[in-house]
């Protein structure tokens, strides 16, 4: 029997972590392990709960959910960040992808999204509000900022970051290339080394700008 995904929430409103609860407990596939009220619980409750997906609000007490972001992939590298606010502004999107969220959704998204967007984040696949994916094409339409990379990607490697824009998961790219599912964490891997990103999101926006891929 498939295991559920484990869920912590960080939100510094209860009514909030409520609706939230309520939601996670419709969808037999999610477990909640527990709730945070500030990024400074968070990172601690992630610490001892070992969460498969955060969901996390990012304007908190204490510890805000853009500081609390980088402590939480120090801790948790396996864990996958989703980003659930009501703030959709450039300042609030693009420093939270960049700090590594693997997830953006608005706090107005459907229950069916929500819960759509927590499954895809756990598998490893970039899951972005509509509103957030068109900041991102408007984003990807200006020019790169990132020093070149001195090695460039082999065949290989443009084929799993191409994949990985596609939103796939490892083990999905595992299968389309036909190789072992750490075949494909050693590409990726070189990828964000070679390009100096800091996560998959990243990945695939530089695919989708450099027009390697399509979403």
């Amino acid at each position: 029997m498939t295991q559920p995904i484990h869920v912590l929430i960080a939100d510094d409103h209860a009514v909030v972590r409520d609706g939230l609860a309520a939601i996670i407990a419709s969808d037999p596939g999610l477990k909640l392990v527990g709730q945070a009220v500030n990024g400074a619980q968070a990172v601690e409750l992630a610490r001892a709960l070992q969460p498969d997906v955060i969901l996390l609000d990012l304007i908190m007490p204490v510890k805000d959910g853009l500081s609390a972001i980088a402590d939480l992939r120090r801790d948790n590298p396996a864990a996958r960040i989703l980003v659930l606010t009501g703030y959709a502004e450039d300042d609030k999107v693009f420093p939270a992808i960049k700090a590594g969220a693997l997830g953006y959704m608005l706090k107005d998204a459907p229950r069916e999204q929500l819960l759509q967007s927590i499954h895809d984040v756990a598998a490893g696949r970039v899951s972005l509000h509509p509103h957030i994916a068109l900041k991102v094409m408007q984003e990807l339409q200006q020019p790169s900022d990132l020093p070149p990379t001195a090695a460039p990607l082999t065949p290989r490697e443009l084929e799993t970051i191409s994949l990985i824009a596609r939103g796939l998961s490892n083990q999905q790219i595992a299968a389309e290339l036909n190789v072992h599912e750490r075949t494909v964490v050693k590409y990726v891997g070189s990828i964000l080394e070679k390009l100096h990103l800091a996560n998959r999101t990243q990945a695939a926006l530089y695919a989708l700008r450099q027009g390697w891929a399509e979403l």
